[in-house]
């Protein structure tokens, strides 16, 4: 458990960081948050690569837990719109990082032999991917009002242009689409700290 307390640690941080920065405005598609949860992704592909999927998933599980906890306490706290964390948004929060970071698992476990950077890329990309539809559909769509009926999202279903120029979507529409840009390009930037960390670790154990 000792070796998984880098990862665990800095999962727990991610996610905790990331649920605090999504309460703030960056403009009228993002939350500062979108720039921080993708690293979730980056410490779960380093788990994977120097101590292997089993550890990786590990660290994954504490990285859920710490985001139903913080999901439960934001359901507590009542802002101007009622609870920061509604039931749809914590249902869709969980079963978007475990599915996904469960995805980035897989993906990149069958993709370790090959070339250094293409396991961490690709399964990043699949895995932000999922994450964003998950989330955002389970949040925000109209066509889930039934699971939780006394919360009013019909804010997200507002047809606009898409991003502001693109062609009519509902709103949470343009807010995945903004997200899902964030996480594709995150993942290439995150290719750098991963060569680094497993480049020194690695030449380290040798």
């Amino acid at each position: 458990m000792k070796t998984l307390l880098p990862g665990i640690l800095a999962m727990a941080a991610i996610v905790v960081a990331s649920n605090i920065l999504v309460q703030f405005l960056l403009g009228p598609w993002l939350t500062w948050g979108a720039f921080t949860y993708p690293f979730a992704f980056l410490v779960t592909d380093l788990t994977n690569r120097l101590q292997g999927p089993a550890a990786a998933r590990r660290v994954v599980l504490v990285g859920f837990v710490v985001g139903v906890i913080c999901s439960l306490i934001g359901s507590q706290i009542i802002g101007d719109f009622g609870p920061l964390v509604s039931f749809r948004v914590a249902l869709g929060s969980g079963l978007a990082f475990l599915a996904a970071q469960l995805t980035d698992i897989a993906v990149f476990n069958r993709l370790r032999a090959g070339s250094w950077w293409r396991a961490p890329l690709i399964s990043t990309l699949v895995s932000s991917s999922l994450d964003t539809a998950i989330f955002f559909t389970m949040a925000f769509s109209a066509a889930l009002t039934a699971l939780e009926p006394a919360n009013d999202v019909s804010w997200a279903g507002e047809m606009l242009p898409l991003l502001g120029f693109g062609p009519v979507v509902p709103l949470w529409v343009s807010l995945a689409t903004a997200d899902w840009l964030v996480k594709l390009a995150l993942a290439i930037v995150a290719l750098i700290p991963f060569r680094v960390v497993v480049g020194k670790l690695t030449a380290r154990v040798a």
